[in-house]
Formats: structure tokens, C-alpha cells, sequence
């Protein structure tokens, strides 16, 4: 997906622990419900948030036929591809191409490690043309390239955003509004980056963990998350939160509860 910079696609574990240090301690009967219910890591939240950013990225509910996606999408990032965007000119398809190689030495993505490490922070396809877009699609036949893609989107992405959303004590919907926001934005040290994005919505509510009421928190979260994407022409189009994320907050469905029913870019999708 799109990203402002390589430093903001990197793990978000500062993030957390700081969040986790600062944030108050929930009380126990509150720390139980929270226990209790299903977050967005329960494999079947888990599908519903993958095809969900499928529908806004691809806009197909078939998010395991991404793998082999691959495409420069003129964003200045250089080539955007796999199951979340992995990008030449951000670091991460970088971090990937290097797990891949760690897992199976002499892959068909290997020798392009040197390519990959000198674009890195530029939109160049220097050594990657003509032939890597082709190898990309022969290495996502290869199950261990999948396995690939799978661990580092959790590690990146989807595993710190659900661990944030839980400590500020957000149900499933919640999760899915902080993963959606990572995956976009990335997270660093620029203002629309999803550590400022959330810090925009602590200085206007309170999430449920420090007290707060959670539709209005998240509210919050994507008034900010909405004016981070009109910052960048790549992002203006808001209907990923308009028409879905604010929909299924006004059906009050924060636990994500199918069916859901939802429009991107003006196509309709449905989750039974």
C-alpha cells in the first residue's frame, strides 16, 4: 500500500511500549470483558479485516489472489505489490525479498536484493526491470512466499495495530480502523503517520481505557484519519472511511458482525 517514507514503515514496537506505559491501568472487570471478547486476531475478524482492505486496495474481496499483484501506481514509491502493498521505495518489500531469501536461499526474487537495497527510498526500477514484475508473480506461486507476506504484514502491521487498539481498550471495529490506518500511513515521525494520526484523536477524546466513551473516540480517530489522507492527492478519495469504517460505526457494529455491507470508490461489497 501507499506510504510517506521508509522510516515509517518500520515495526511499531516504540509505539507500544510507550502507549502501553502511559496508558491507565484498566480495572479488572473492564480488563475481563476486554479478555472476553473476540478481537480483531480471531481468525474470523481476521478474514473480514483482510478482505475489507482488499476491497479498498484491489477492489475484490479475494485477498489471497494478491500475492502475485504487482505494479508501479505512479505514487512515487516504485513498484506497490503482494497482500498489502509491499513497496520497492519504502523498505518493507525490501524486509520481505530478505525474509523470503532467509527461508529459501537461491529463490527466484534473491538476486535482486542489491537492486531492491539501492532503490530503496526512491520510486527507480534500477535493476528490477524488465524481468522482477514476472518473478514476483513465479516467486507468489512458491507457498513459502506466501508464508512470507503473511509473517510480515502481522509483524509490521496488522499484529502492532490490534495490540494499540487493544490497550486503548477498542473492540474489533476499533482494531480495524487502527490496522486500516497503519497500512496506508505507515508510522513515523511524520504528521500523517498513524502514531500522529492517533495522537490528533487523544487531544480531542478519550479512549474507553483512559475512560472514554468509544463512538466518540473513534470518531475522533477518523476525523484525523481522514484529514492525514486529503494531505496527499494519492489518499484524497476518503470513501474507504466514509462509506464503510463510518458506516458500520453509525450501525453502532463494533464488534464487526456480519453481514456487513459496504461501498468503496462507489463499488458495493457484502460479507454474509
Amino acid at each position: 500500500m501507499k506510504h510517506p517514507s521508509h522510516t515509517s514503515r518500520r515495526t511499531l514496537l516504540a509505539l507500544i511500549g510507550a502507549s502501553v506505559a502511559s496508558a491507565p491501568l484498566l480495572n479488572s472487570a473492564h480488563a475481563a470483558a476486554l479478555c472476553a471478547a473476540l478481537g480483531l486476531d480471531d481468525p474470523a475478524k481476521k478474514e473480514i479485516a483482510m478482505k475489507l482492505v482488499s476491497s479498498a486496495e484491489n477492489s475484490s474481496l479475494d485477498w489471497k489472489a494478491q500475492y502475485k499483484y504487482i505494479e508501479d501506481i505512479g505514487d512515487g514509491r516504485g513498484y506497490t505489490a503482494g497482500i498489502i502493498g509491499f513497496c520497492s521505495g519504502t523498505g518493507d518489500m525490501l524486509d520481505l525479498v530478505e525474509l523470503y531469501a532467509d527461508r529459501s536461499p537461491g529463490n527466484v526474487l534473491a538476486p535482486y536484493l542489491p537492486a531492491l537495497r539501492r532503490v530503496d527510498g526512491t520510486d527507480s526500477h534500477d535493476g528490477l526491470d524488465p524481468n522482477y514484475p514476472g518473478d514476483w508473480a513465479r516467486a507468489a506461486q512458491d507457498q513459502a512466499f506466501k508464508q512470507a507476506q503473511n509473517d510480515e504484514r502481522d509483524r509490521v502491521y496488522f499484529n502492532p495495530a490490534v495490540q494499540q487498539g487493544k490497550t486503548d481498550g477498542l473492540r474489533v471495529l476499533g482494531q480495524f480502523a487502527y490496522y486500516d490506518a497503519i497500512v496506508m500511513h505507515g508510522d513515523g515521525t511524520d504528521p500523517t503517520s498513524f502514531r500522529n494520526i492517533r495522537k490528533r484523536a487523544l487531544d480531542r477524546a478519550r479512549p474507553p481505557a483512559q475512560g472514554g466513551n468509544e463512538v466518540t473516540y473513534l470518531n475522533a480517530f477518523l476525523d484525523a484519519r481522514v484529514w492525514a489522507m486529503k494531505q496527499e492527492e494519492a489518499h484524497s478519495d476518503t470513501s474507504r472511511v466514509d462509506t464503510a469504517q463510518r458506516v458500520f460505526l453509525r450501525n453502532g457494529n463494533l464488534d464487526l458482525n456480519t453481514p456487513l455491507d459496504w461501498k468503496v470508490y462507489g463499488d458495493s461489497f457484502h460479507i454474509d
